[in-house]
């Protein structure tokens, strides 16, 4: 049996109690986004739990676009939603749908309530309709038109369809009461007239339905028995079952509601994500240090890893922020088991093995995986010169040190025991080069048994390849940026470092490009092919270490 995708909880629980009871006898969920920008991590949630459970089940989940706003959607951000789900691992088959698709019959149904007395048509402005609602603590004003005869509704709302009036002059109101203690319940807006053209419908229709008239509306034609949203539409819930309740439908779903997304250090407000790329903090949607999923798959997340990641989260009905730590520790449990291994350095220091013949080269062969020998070894050259990183000479270091220094032995990864004798500096005092030497008996360790505690990577000069590493830090230096005034305030400066100089062993421009490497010692990174230029380019996935937990502890 596969592992399920949606562990025990609260939605669960209720599922498996309609299909004991017999209220259900098979499950059919929905994920309805708006196509008015692409996907965020907090969209992940809703698509796992959505489409897992269906899986879990063996039911079914539709696909459903929420396009009743014009203004703001387009066939782009359709096109992302479904190119993300798919990527996610998710396929909902035959079940693509528009709220769109609805729209006469949603017109039908609000005649309907029309016929009943249950809605009108409002005169009043937008603002004069959010003035005489009131508020929590005062009961809401009954419109001037709320009592206009079935008739006069019924014509001015045709008229609506038809036309005949401006924008914004009119709007269908449910009528429920003012006087509700739940603000949702007086008289919601159902239609407004906006001439805008639609991306399916065109230039069909001038007048739009509500999201929450809509919704509803749309997951009973469908059929849907649990609609899955998060707490924000817990409020809405009596307006969701009151437009049920009192139109000719015979489906009615039940909505749960479960806490959202939070990610510390992170946006996910659609309206934000596209202020970043509309003011060039960052280069589009899909910029590997945005919360979206566009950016995150170009970044070189593995949607296995993030399909973990949300099951660890879990599903509750408690709001809480979780720490980027979680996210980064499933990414590096993940790929640890999947990442093949190459050497490269990122900040290259060239050293002289003095002692090895200048005429000579060796291929030596390392694992492709410590741990998997499936996944084979590669040929790694070896010459007289090689590259190290940087930071891994110091000069006078102490003992606690174990890499290079005069007089210090260390071990290269996959070749030879070495030892520093003198560093080259240049007319500022930089280190510019290492002269060492080896010991040709130490390949795999020496005759006197004896030890080093270091060992370190490195690439041969003469046939290491040039390619270019972006480097991402937090894009944010505030943990929670939404809750500050302006976010923009919280934009890390030093959320990208780009190195033009990085080397890397052949082998891994051969490989295949696909695929997550770990740059032994340094960090995981993936190719991104569809981005460069004049020279390889790999993005940085995911430390090799946990880099968040002190941020976020020092930020408490």
């Amino acid at each position: 049996m596969t592992d399920k995708y949606v562990t025990e909880n609260f939605i669960t629980q209720i599922i498996d109690a309609d299909l004991t009871s017999g209220k259900h006898t098979a499950v059919v969920t929905r994920f309805p986004p708006e196509p008015n920008g692409y996907l965020h991590i907090g969209h992940a949630k809703s698509i796992c739990l959505n489409f897992g459970v269906a899986a879990d089940y063996n039911g079914t989940c539709h696909l459903r676009f929420d396009d009743t706003n014009p203004e703001k959607e387009s066939a782009e951000y359709a096109q992302s939603i479904k190119e993300d789900v798919r990527w996610l691992g998710f396929d909902w088959q035959t079940h693509e749908y528009n709220a769109s698709d609805y729209f006469q019959q949603l017109y039908d149904f609000a005649i309907e309530l029309i016929n009943k007395g249950l809605a009108y048509v409002d005169d009043q402005s937008i603002e004069e309709i959010r003035e005489n609602r009131g508020d929590f603590n005062t009961p809401g004003k009954n419109s001037p038109y709320r009592e206009r005869s079935v008739e006069e509704n019924l014509d001015l709302f045709k008229r609506m369809k038809a036309g005949e009036f401006d924008d914004g002059s009119k709007v269908l109101r449910a009528k429920i009461d003012m006087t509700s203690g739940n603000i949702n319940m007086r008289d919601p807006v159902i239609y407004r007239i906006r001439r805008l053209h639609h991306i399916h419908t065109g230039d069909t229709w001038c007048i739009y339905p509500m999201y929450d008239f809509t919704h509803g509306i749309s997951d009973a034609i469908e059929g849907i028995t649990h609609s899955l949203c998060t707490l924000e539409f817990e409020d809405h819930r009596p307006l969701y079952d009151w437009y049920l309740d009192n139109i000719s439908i015979p489906n009615h779903p039940q909505q749960i509601e479960f806490s959202r997304l939070n990610l510390s250090f992170t946006i996910t407000s659609k309206r934000k994500l596209n202020q970043l790329v509309e003011n060039n903090v960052v280069d589009g949607w899909d910029d590997p240090r945005m919360s979206t999923l566009s950016g995150m798959r170009r970044r070189g997340y593995p949607p296995a890893a993030i399909r973990e990641f949300i099951k660890r989260v879990g599903v509750s009905k408690s709001e809480s922020v979780i720490s980027m730590t979680v996210l980064e520790d499933t990414l590096r449990s993940h790929l640890n088991k999947v990442a093949p291994r190459v050497m490269g350095v990122l900040r290259p220091l060239k050293v002289v093995i003095e002692n090895y013949p200048e005429d000579k080269e060796e291929i030596l062969t390392g694992a492709n995986h410590p741990q998997d020998d499936s996944f084979g070894e590669h040929e790694i050259p070896f010459g007289r010169e090689i590259y190290v990183e940087q930071s891994d000479y110091k000069e006078n270091a102490n003992r606690k040190f174990f890499r290079l220094t005069e007089g210090r032995e260390v071990r290269l990864r996959h070749a030879y025991y070495i030892t520093c004798q003198k560093a080259i500096k240049n007319e500022q005092g930089e280190v510019v080069e290492l002269r060492c030497t080896y010991d040709p008996e130490s390949r795999g360790g020496t005759a006197d048994g004896r030890k080093v505690k270091g060992t370190i990577h490195w690439v041969s000069a003469k046939h290491a390849k040039n390619i270019e590493v972006r480097l991402y830090d937090r894009l944010f230096n505030h943990p929670k940026p939404a809750s500050l005034d302006n976010f923009l305030d919280a934009i890390n400066p030093d959320s990208l470092t780009i190195l033009k100089d990085a080397l890397v062993e052949p082998y891994l421009l051969e490989a295949d490009q696909d695929v997550v490497y770990q740059f032994e010692r340094n960090a995981y990174f993936k190719r991104d092919k569809t981005h460069e230029t004049d020279q390889p380019v790999f993005n940085q996935v995911v430390t090799m270490r946990d880099s968040w937990a002190k941020l976020e502890e020092n930020s408490q």
